[in-house]
């Protein structure tokens, strides 16, 4: 599979599905708190890690055969795909970013219950383990993990990064403003279309 196939799908994908997570929000939250910078770069450097070892489990799944690979990747998207348009299309109006938001700022006020003295160091620590925790099981890593079994792992990588840094500028810079202008039923939609596009791709690459 040639690396731009998997950047781009890395790039498009992340980007698209990140916007309004739990990351995002804690990124917001941290960057009104400490120097947006050091946010930006322990938040990124988290999900870089996350991401590298995410397409190394997606990598190690290809040695069992081909089949049953791709299969399971057609599973994964088309599974998470369908169980996101099913909750967006039970949600009153727009539905609300608020639960994420909590969830993030409630992370965000026991870690810092924690640090007695703000330094460089901590800060990047604060951002680097609150977002490791939060991307660890979440869907996008799942998600990761199918594309690098079924695309080049370089651009998959670097596709994905990418997209998380994209977010997670956007997050620093103007994520209020960001998330006061979408709502949590349109990001579950097009989550949910991204994940179904990627399962009917994989499902006609196995024919």
């Amino acid at each position: 599979m040639h690396p731009l196939t998997g950047f781009t799908a890395g790039l498009l994908f992340i980007t698209l599905s990140e916007l309004g997570d739990k990351t995002f929000f804690i990124g917001m939250i941290l960057a009104t708190r400490h120097p947006r910078r050091w946010v930006f770069v322990g938040v990124t450097a988290a999900l870089f890690v996350m991401t590298v070892l995410s397409v190394a489990i997606g990598q190690a799944v290809t040695i069992f055969p081909e089949h049953y690979v791709q299969g399971l990747t057609v599973t994964l998207f088309l599974g998470f795909g369908l169980k996101l348009l099913y909750d967006a299309s039970r949600m009153v109006g727009g539905g609300s970013l608020a639960d994420e938001q909590a969830e993030a700022l409630e992370a965000v006020e026991e870690s810092e219950a924690e640090v007695k003295k703000w330094s460089v160091k901590a800060v990047l620590i604060q951002s680097f383990s609150l977002t490791f925790v939060a991307e660890w099981g979440d869907r996008t890593q799942f998600a990761t993990i199918a594309l690098a079994a079924a695309n080049h792992p370089v651009g998959v990588v670097l596709g994905s990064t990418l997209g998380h840094a994209v977010c997670a500028a956007i997050a620093v810079a103007c994520g209020k403003l960001v998330a006061g202008r979408i709502s949590e039923r349109w990001l579950t939609t097009v989550g949910g279309l991204l994940f179904v596009i990627f399962g009917l791709v994989a499902a006609v690459e196995m024919v």
